[in-house]
């Protein structure tokens, strides 16, 4: 049997202002109907795959949790990290949690934010694969390059082993991303390909090797992992904080396949590509005529090789060319496709002078719903709140605001104190500071509404929550 298991941590920063860090790019639409995250769950359907095994941070599992509910395959499956500790532990994690007396699955170790293109190839290379990861080895998949990239580590294939397919090889070595003549030298050999980070290996196989080589990692994975704790929707699996914050942080090439002598490479030639920047982005999407790739609403005249996104506004480009503008609620970003490895010295700049814009867009997603801050002044706030059917808020307080509700569209079941009504449509109401709250949609539809808060302190942690249906504190 083979479990997907889908690394879905990360924060994307090099494709802000689209990509932020409670809102990273493997949970946005950039290149095909759905999310990079359900594109990569999708891609495994006739492949005889269990359900996937998603490992994330905690601050993104109601993310992840809506978005497999959405293509229907969530399932208890989510492993929680409580602190970012890389892929070796991540994989042991998931490893662990795997195995038992009557199972050893493969594990399909899968990123959440590539692209793939060709999915035949995809499946053909992983039937390829499996022969090899059920007699024990372990499999990576090397991407067969397309140019001198440098932004990427290389595997060097060695001996050529038998296979019913194509050709397999046993890995010579790992080397570090190079610099632009060793990237040339190496296309020449034909030896080498890009390092995928996609392996194929028995759950066991691949601890045995953990115990060998880092058994300093394994320890704290059994430790962390020794009392699982089930998430109050019981969708989530989280494991001890403490121990997994003691887990040395290490890669699982550096942690297992540059040191084992079991490591084989399946070339992968599908159409790969990990979207680490906004001029990988342009490569991989359809272009006009004049070389433009555009979404949303644009109007360009004389531009040329351009990428433009917009989320709202109109955006008109005139008489330039190898631009990407990028442009959302809060944010706007301008700069040449030369240049787009820079876009993070304005996620530094960002932090350093502490601005929102790093971290969260003006549109926030909630286990509830979500949240669109449509005024932000120091004394008040305007939402526009979308409640999905069934969701509700917590039950809390606040000791400095006060909140107006306007129903736009839907009906609220509200409690302030011991009081309990309805809202539909053009009706409101008012919560002063101090009274306990909830508001909830008991209909079918979503429950849209206005909310405004005023008073001398709005920030979030000004929350005080005395029952939550989602298990936050």
């Amino acid at each position: 049997m083979i479990l997907p298991v889908i690394m879905a941590g990360g924060t994307g920063s090099r494709l802000w202002p689209m990509s932020r860090e409670l809102y990273p790019k493997q949970f946005l639409r950039l290149h095909g109907e759905q999310s990079m995250l359900q594109e990569t769950v999708t891609r495994l359907k006739g492949l005889g795959a269990s359900e996937p095994l998603v490992i994330c941070n905690e601050e993104h599992r109601f993310l992840v949790a809506e978005q497999l509910r959405q293509i229907n395959r969530l399932s208890k499956n989510i492993i929680l990290e409580p602190v970012g500790r890389n892929t070796a532990p991540a994989i042991t994690l998931a490893a662990l949690s795997a195995i038992d007396e009557n199972s050893d699955p493969l594990l399909l170790v899968l990123a959440a934010d590539h692209v793939i293109e060709n999915t035949e190839a995809f499946h053909q290379a992983v039937q390829s694969a499996i022969p090899f990861a059920e007699q024990g080895k372990l499999v990576t998949f090397g991407i067969v390059p397309t140019g001198p990239e440098t932004g990427y580590g290389y595997i060097q294939r060695g001996m050529e082993l038998s296979s019913n397919a194509e050709s397999v090889f046993r890995v010579q070595r790992f080397v570090e991303k190079p610099n632009l003549p060793t990237a040339m030298q190496y296309l020449e050999t034909g030896e080498y390909y890009w390092n995928s980070g996609m392996f194929l290996f028995r759950a066991k196989r691949f601890l045995e090797e953990m115990a060998t080589f880092r058994p300093d990692i394994l320890q704290a994975c059994l430790k962390a992992i020794e009392t699982l704790e089930p998430d109050a929707q019981q969708n989530f699996i989280r494991v001890d904080k403490e121990s997994f914050s003691a887990c040395p942080d290490e890669s699982v090439d550096y942690a297992v396949m540059e040191k084992t002598t079991d490591a084989i490479v399946v070339p992968l030639d599908a159409g790969w590509n990990d979207i680490g920047s906004w001029a990988a982005l342009w490569d991989v999407n359809n272009k006009n005529t004049e070389g433009n790739a555009v979404t949303g609403d644009v109007f360009t005249h004389n531009a040329e090789n351009c990428y433009i996104n917009t989320d709202e506004k109109l955006v008109a480009a005139i008489g330039v060319e190898n631009l990407v503008i990028v442009n959302t609620k809060d944010a706007v970003l301008v700069i040449d496709k030369s240049q787009v490895q820079d876009v993070k010295k304005v996620v530094e700049y960002l932090k350093s002078t502490q601005r929102r814009e790093y971290r969260l867009h003006r549109e926030s997603y909630r286990p509830w719903g979500r949240n669109d801050i449509v005024v932000n002044t120091p004394r008040y706030h305007v939402n526009r709140i979308t409640v999905k059917p069934g969701g509700q808020f917590s039950l809390q307080m606040h000791h400095h605001r006060a909140e107006h509700w306007v129903i736009l569209s839907g009906t609220a079941r509200v409690t302030i104190n011991d009081e309990n009504f309805l809202l539909t449509e053009n009706q409101s109401t008012f919560i002063p500071i101090g009274a306990q709250h909830r508001l909830e949609n008991p209909g079918k539809i979503p429950l849209e509404l206005l909310e405004i808060q005023s008073g001398s302190y709005l920030e979030d942690d000004d929350i005080v929550r005395t029952q939550d249906h989602y298990g936050r504190c």
